[in-house]
């Protein structure tokens, strides 16, 4: 290789030029977006991607840095296969039931079961009844990085839902639930003992935000990419980049929650969540937190004292 070859794309950046790329608007901002209900409602046996590769600037399908989301929709005895290069892929089922064959693995699903399983092997999705899955994947981290999964870091899990029910049921009745920013529970694996969260990457949570509840306003630096389940009217998330010295958002975007339907909150965004609606109402956001739980960088802050002293005193 010549040394012309060597040096053809050699660049300097003075150092205050390129220590913020994303304020300077080099790279772009993870955008405000949703993925709505009726598209897993209707229509041919097939992947709905959320796919927001032009407002990122990268090779699709991608929802955030890190993540794919897409909803998986199957009619009534038919399949379909799904197939990503990802070390960690997570299955929701919104509703029907059916089976998942994985080599010689069958994983019979049932509405509200989370399914989650690891690397590229091929998977087989098919449908006894009317059936819409959520589907996130980390594919667009490998990507990035130009990387083949090869791996397999944990096995084929199912969190079935009466168990994920009684898990969040018993979380609820606590008296102190009340108290608490927010009622939920994680979704762990054995295998992760040191981020506590669903697979390496990915984080899961199902939580519930009861009648006339307010979450107050917190941020995070990971990717939030939220799934609605059963709600009524009413039910929504403020989301704005900043806040006054009170913690109150300043001018913040209105996120009207949609029945299973899902909707991206940008990292390091405030947000809160509030419920109007006169009916408790639950929701499953995933995150990047694991793999950032891991590199030490998962910051989660909340904008009021309060919420602040409730989570020293959880940790």
């Amino acid at each position: 290789m010549a040394h012309s070859d060597l040096q053809k794309d050699v660049q300097f950046y003075e150092y205050t030029q390129a220590a913020d790329p994303l304020g300077r608007g080099a790279i772009t901002q993870e955008p405000y977006a949703e993925l709505l209900s009726h598209l897993h409602e209707s229509g041919q046996t097939r992947v709905i991607h959320f796919d927001l590769a032009k407002q990122l600037v990268s090779d699709g399908p991608i929802t955030s840095p890190n993540m794919s989301a897409a909803f998986v929709r199957i009619e009534p005895g038919k399949e379909i296969a799904t197939s990503v290069n990802a070390t960690s892929q997570l299955f929701y089922v919104i509703r029907g039931n059916g089976k998942t064959k994985r080599g010689d693995l069958s994983i019979a699903w049932s509405q509200g079961d989370f399914m989650v399983v690891p690397g590229s092997v091929q998977m087989v999705h098919a449908a006894e009844t009317d059936a819409a899955l959520y589907w996130i994947n980390d594919e667009p981290l490998l990507k990035y990085l130009g990387v083949t999964s090869t791996q397999e870091k944990f096995s084929p899990t199912l969190y079935r839902a009466e168990d994920c029910q009684r898990e969040l049921a018993r979380v609820a009745a606590d008296p102190n639930s009340k108290d608490r920013n927010r009622v939920s529970i994680l979704l762990g694996n054995k295998n992760f003992p040191q981020t506590m969260t669903v697979t390496h990457t990915l984080w899961a949570m199902f939580g519930i935000l009861p009648k006339g509840a307010v979450q107050p306003a917190h941020r995070h630096t990971s990717v939030a990419l939220d799934l609605i389940l059963d709600c009524k009217p009413g039910c929504y998330s403020l989301i704005s980049r900043h806040k006054d010295a009170e913690g109150n958002l300043i001018n913040p975007v209105r996120q009207d929650w949609k029945p299973y339907s899902a909707f991206v909150t940008p990292p390091y965004f405030w947000h809160s969540h509030h419920n109007e609606s006169g009916a408790d109402a639950n929701l499953i956001p995933i995150q990047d937190a694991g793999l950032q739980t891991y590199m030490r960088t998962l910051n989660i802050e909340f904008a009021h004292p309060v919420a602040k002293k409730e989570l020293s005193e959880i940790l």
